[in-house]
């Protein structure tokens, strides 16, 4: 069974960093694009960050660039989010997403191209 488990979430100080981990389990991760999603409270689910297959290239959203970093373990099939900086607008459930890419260099921006998601992880940024 195709499974992605998120961990690592939890209640942050503003300010303070976390790490998001999305494990596969069933299939091997490095056939697929991953991005990391959150959904706010009313709010749409967002893009923030994706990375292609081979690791080489990511993308983040600007609201995020520069705080949040997207790396990946295809060894360990894990997908990693680093998020410094936290804020209280960060607060939101995070998911973990993947979908089948045969080009190793290139990564999804919409949700529609993602099969397979993750049960999602809470961030919750507060004093």
């Amino acid at each position: 069974q195709l499974q992605l488990v998120e961990s690592g979430g939890g209640l942050v100080q503003p300010g303070g960093s976390l790490r998001l981990s999305c494990a596969a389990s069933g299939f091997t991760l490095n056939y697929y694009a991953v991005g990391w999603f959150r959904q706010a409270p009313g709010k749409e689910r967002e893009l923030v960050a994706a990375i292609s297959r081979s690791g080489g290239d990511t993308s983040h959203a600007g609201s995020v660039a520069g705080r949040f970093k997207i790396s990946r373990d295809n060894a360990k099939n894990t997908v990693y989010l680093q998020m410094n900086s936290l804020r209280p607008e960060d607060t939101a459930v995070y998911y973990c997403a993947a979908g089948l890419n045969p080009n190793t260099g290139t990564y999804y921006w919409h949700a529609k191209d993602y099969a397979h998601w993750g049960q999602g992880t809470q961030v919750t940024v507060s004093t």
